[in-house]
């Protein structure tokens, strides 16, 4: 009997799959393993525990484990993979993989078929793969450089808009609510802790926009919008490559979305569709968001079969 683990790594938490050649056998979530995310012992730890869940619930032992595929952002950053290739193979049997988290929620869509993913969590990316089995993408750059629709955009971009508002004298819930969460006494104490050094961890604050939006927050339900805009623009980037990189320029590919944003902010979802419908109105859409550890583990049966 063979057994396989797949693993979604996110920045805020963990995914685990253990499985056999049909079956999952077991599902564990911890926090984030990702060593740009937390520090090095808590990262061991999460995975520590994660791990023990597994076995105890499967009595499959992690060393009777033949491949394991791991689907993490920052996978191109060495320490992040470096960091995790350490930490699996101190516990776990078999070959490892590890590919972008952007990538395994493609493949929990389109299984290796042309299409088009985006994922927006903690953070962003679009990723689309040609009938030719290119792959082109847009975004993923990080939320210094990009992050659109992700966690991370929305609160940095609801923090913005706050400030604007006050400038323009427009009623907001953002600053207090924000003010509140942070546990921070003024406004000039807002000011002086959001441009700190470090800066704060602004992804914290997307479910506190969501909250104000659904309180008929304009601001608030603003910054959904536009952030979902923003996501449907590389969402176009990404079909125009395909179209370009295929040589067809009129078939346009299926979008499957992936990522708690996605899943849960209705109005940026909508807001996202929108805005490639009004680029591409033949785009279909994949109805439900897509689970990625379905994709990592369809990687690591695939590789194991091949």
């Amino acid at each position: 009997m063979a057994y396989y683990l797949a693993v979604d790594a996110g920045g805020t938490k963990t995914d685990f799959a253990l499985a056999d050649e049909t079956h999952i056998l077991a599902r564990a979530q911890s926090a984030t393993i990702k060593l740009l995310r937390t520090d090095a012992a808590s990262a061991s730890s999460a995975l520590e525990e994660a791990l023990r869940k597994l076995t105890a619930v499967s009595d499959v032992p992690m060393s009777a484990v033949h491949r394991t595929c791991i689907g993490t952002a920052g996978e191109t950053v060495p320490s992040v993979t470096d960091f995790l290739r350490r930490q699996f193979a101190a516990r776990v049997a078999g070959q490892l993989e590890i590919v972008g988290d952007v990538i395994i929620a493609l493949d929990a869509a389109f299984r290796g078929g042309r299409g088009v993913l985006v994922l927006a969590g903690t953070g962003s990316n679009v990723v689309g793969l040609t009938s030719q089995g290119q792959m082109v993408r847009a975004g993923g750059w990080g939320p210094a450089l990009g992050d659109q629709g992700s966690g991370y955009g929305i609160g940095h971009a609801a923090l913005r808009a706050a400030f604007a508002a006050l400038d323009a004298e427009c009623p907001t819930l953002l600053v207090e609510t924000i003010r509140k969460f942070w546990g921070l006494p003024s406004l000039e104490a807002l000011v002086g802790f959001a441009n700190g050094t470090p800066s704060p961890d602004f992804s914290r604050l997307a479910p506190l926009v969501v909250a104000c939006a659904e309180a008929s927050d304009p601001v608030a339900r603003q910054v959904l919008i536009d952030e979902g805009r923003e996501l449907g623009h590389l969402v176009c980037l990404v079909i125009g490559k395909m179209r370009a990189a295929a040589k067809e320029k009129s078939h346009t590919p299926d979008l499957a979305c992936a990522g708690s944003i996605l899943k849960n902010v209705t109005v940026l979802r909508e807001a996202m569709v929108a805005a490639v419908r009004c680029r591409y109105p033949d785009v279909g859409l994949v109805a439900a968001c897509v689970d990625p550890i379905a994709g990592a583990l369809w990687r690591a049966r695939r590789a194991e079969q091949a």
